[in-house]
């Protein structure tokens, strides 16, 4: 058992956990943060999200040359960029240029184009480097995951048999084949001639 806390003996590391009305006891302690609700229902409300943020990198990467966002492709209402920190080579992002936080809020335009490229991005990653499969999603909200949850992307993640080991795990480093700069040349070289 750990430290006493208000309520008794805080349980220790490997000790089961028993609370009435949770279910199954686990060893998991629970840490009750109750300021932090302030921080997580903070976000509601509409404060204008469909405007350009200048701190949301989202926003600002279209005013950057293709090479230094590292993007891969430009539409008329999208874009498609590599993600700075990628799961695997390949690893991209389809993004809207209006700053907007969910799917829902895609107009007709936006959400074809969205789609499109999307479709787009699989071929050309397809063409490239020929992985066995694909994770394809939106972490919709901070909750959810997203890491920048106000403007809406969409990831691609190219997967392989075999390529999880022991490095994301054991040495918490992921171990990329190729430099950034040289997967955005060879997916924007391969976006035009996608089928």
């Amino acid at each position: 058992m750990g430290e006493t806390g208000p309520t008794g003996p805080d349980p220790g590391p490997g000790d089961l956990v028993a609370q009435d009305g949770i279910g199954v006891p686990d060893q998991l302690a629970r840490l009750w943060t109750p300021h932090r609700m302030a921080y997580v229902s903070g976000g509601a409300g509409d404060s204008g999200a469909a405007r350009p943020d200048p701190g949301c990198p989202f926003c600002r990467i279209p005013s950057l040359s293709d090479e230094d966002g590292l993007i891969v492709a430009r539409g008329e209402r999208v874009y498609a960029v590599l993600n700075l920190y990628p799961y695997n080579p390949g690893h991209l992002l389809v993004v809207p240029y209006r700053h907007i936080p969910d799917y829902t809020d895609l107009d007709a335009g936006e959400l074809t184009e969205f789609s499109a490229f999307t479709r787009r991005a699989l071929e050309v990653v397809r063409s490239v480097s020929a992985p066995h499969g694909f994770n394809i999603g939106i972490n919709a909200g901070s909750a959810a995951g997203a890491g920048i949850a106000p403007h809406l992307h969409q990831h691609l993640v190219p997967r392989w048999g075999g390529d999880a080991n022991f490095m994301p795990v054991i040495g918490q480093t992921k171990v990329l084949p190729q430099l950034l700069a040289d997967t955005r040349g060879l997916l924007a070289a391969a976006w035009p001639a996608a089928s």
